[in-house]
C-alpha cells in the first residue's frame, strides 16, 4: 500500500535540511508547504516568541474522508522537526546492509525525521487508496531536543483530538511506550571565599565544597524508577586564585512522584548543608521540566496501537520509557498519548542509523492505526 521508494526519498530529503534544535527556521516553512500541498489546513502557534526556538509549531488538520459519520474518533500524530547537534550538512548514505547512515561527521536525524517521513507517507497513502478516515491532526513541534520547549509552548486551543500517538521512540517498530518519568532540573550556585592561592587558608574553595557535596549525593541509578545526574560543573578562573563560586546543573527523573520529590530534596539539602559546614552558602533553584505519565495497557489508545502492530505481524510489546517526549506534555494537556517505536538506533550520536525495513513498517503501522480507528465506529 505504501510507496517504499517515495518514503525513502522523503526521508533522505528531510534529513538533508538543517534543523538543529533552536534553528528550525529553514525546515519549518518547507514542512508547512508540504502539508498544505497535500490539502491539510495548517495553523502556526506563537512558539517562536519563546527563547531558544527558531520557528513556530505546526498544527495540521486532515479533514474526514469518505464518511458522514461524526462518531469516528478524532486522533492526532506528533513528531518533532528539530535534531540534536551536530546536525548541519547531513550527508545520508544508504548501504547494502539495509540501513541509512550519516557520513559520520553528523547525526543522521532519524530522530525524528523518520517520524515525519512516515507521516507524509501516511497522508499520501490515505489519499491514493481512498481510505475512509475521520479527522486527523498532525502536530509538528520545534524544540523537542531542547527540553520539549516547543510542546510546552503549544497553544492547546488548536488541538482537537480524543487521543493520539507520538511517533518518536527508539524502541523497535511495533512497540508502544505507555509511560515516561517526570524530570526535574536543579541549578546550584556554591558561594565560597576568594583568596590568593599562596594563602589558601584565608579563603574557602567553592570547588572543594561542590566536590564534597557531589560525593555525598545519591546519583546514577537510584532504584528501578529513579535516576539522578550531575550534568555540568563550572567554576574558578585562574590557578592562583581560590575559586569563590561554582555553578552546577543537575537533573533527576522518576516514575514515582514521591521518589522524585525525595531525590530533589536530598540533592538540595546536600548542597546547602555541605556549604554551611564550611561557613558558606548555596543557592539552589528547582524546576520541573515535564510531568511523567502512564497510560493503561487497557486504554483505547493503547489497544489500537497493539492491534495495529499485530496486524503487521509485529509483537505489540508495551514498555515504560526512561526518557521524555512531547507525549509527556500533551498527556498533561488531557489528551491520552502513547509513544510509537520507530526503530532508529544510536540516536544523538554520529553513529545513528535507520533501518529501511523499519521505516516502511512504521508508515504501514500508522495506516493500520487510522484504519482501526475508522472501522471501530
Amino acid at each position: 500500500m505504501i510507496n517504499k521508494q517515495r518514503l525513502l526519498d522523503t526521508f533522505l530529503e528531510l534529513v538533508q535540511i538543517d534543523s538543529e534544535t533552536g534553528h528550525e527556521e529553514l525546515i519549518q516553512p518547507i514542512l508547512k508547504e508540504k502539508f498544505e500541498n497535500l490539502g491539510l489546513a495548517v495553523k502556526e502557534d506563537h512558539a517562536s516568541e519563546q527563547n531558544g526556538l527558531g520557528a513556530n509549531n505546526l498544527i495540521c488538520t486532515l479533514p474526514p474522508y469518505n464518511t458522514n459519520d461524526e462518531q469516528i474518533d478524532k486522533i492526532y500524530f506528533t513528531s518533532h522537526m528539530d535534531t540534536v547537534i551536530p546536525g548541519i550538512n547531513v550527508k545520508p548514505i544508504v548501504k547494502d546492509d539495509g540501513y541509512i547512515y550519516s557520513d559520520g561527521t553528523t547525526v543522521l536525524g532519524a530522530d525524528d525525521k523518520a517520524g515525519l517521513a512516515a507521516i507524509f507517507e501516511l497522508i499520501r497513502s490515505l489519499k491514493e487508496n481512498n481510505i475512509r478516515h475521520g479527522q486527523i491532526q498532525f502536530v509538528i513541534t520545534v524544540g523537542e531536543e531542547s527540553g520539549l520547549l516547543g510542546a510546552k509552548a503549544l497553544n492547546s486551543d488548536l488541538l482537537d483530538a480524543k487521543f493520539g500517538y507520538a511517533v518518536d521512540a527508539s524502541s523497535p517498530v511495533g512497540t508502544t511506550v505507555l509511560g515516561a518519568p517526570t524530570q526535574m532540573k536543579i541549578a546550584a550556585v556554591i558561594h565560597g571565599k576568594k583568596a590568593h592561592a599562596s594563602t589558601p587558608n584565608k579563603g574557602v574553595s567553592a570547588i572543594n565544597i561542590a566536590a564534597k557535596a557531589v560525593s555525598r549525593m545519591k546519583l546514577g541509578q537510584i532504584d528501578d524508577e529513579t535516576t539522578a545526574n550531575i550534568g555540568n560543573f563550572h567554576g574558578g578562573s585562574v590557578t592562583n586564585i581560590v575559586a569563590d563560586e561554582v555553578t552546577l546543573h543537575a537533573e533527576a527523573r522518576s516514575h514515582s512522584k514521591q521518589k522524585i520529590i525525595d531525590q530533589i530534596h536530598h540533592m538540595e539539602e546536600i548542597f546547602k548543608t555541605t556549604a554551611e559546614e564550611y561557613g558558606c552558602t548555596a543557592d539552589v533553584e528547582i524546576e520541573e521540566s515535564y510531568q511523567g505519565f502512564e497510560v493503561s495497557k487497557e486504554a483505547e489508545v493503547t489497544q489500537i496501537a497493539i492491534k495495529s502492530a499485530e496486524k503487521l505481524g509485529l509483537s505489540g510489546n508495551t514498555v515504560i520509557s526512561g526518557g521524555g517526549s512531547d507525549g509527556n506534555i500533551i498527556n498533561a494537556l488531557g489528551i491520552p498519548t502513547v509513544i510509537l517505536g520507530i526503530g532508529y538506533e544510536n540516536i544523538h550520536t554520529t553513529e545513528e542509523k535507520m533501518e529501511i525495513k523499519s521505516l516502511n513498517l512504521l508508515a504501514e503501522q500508522l495506516i493500520e492505526i487510522v484504519k482501526i480507528v475508522s472501522n471501530s465506529k
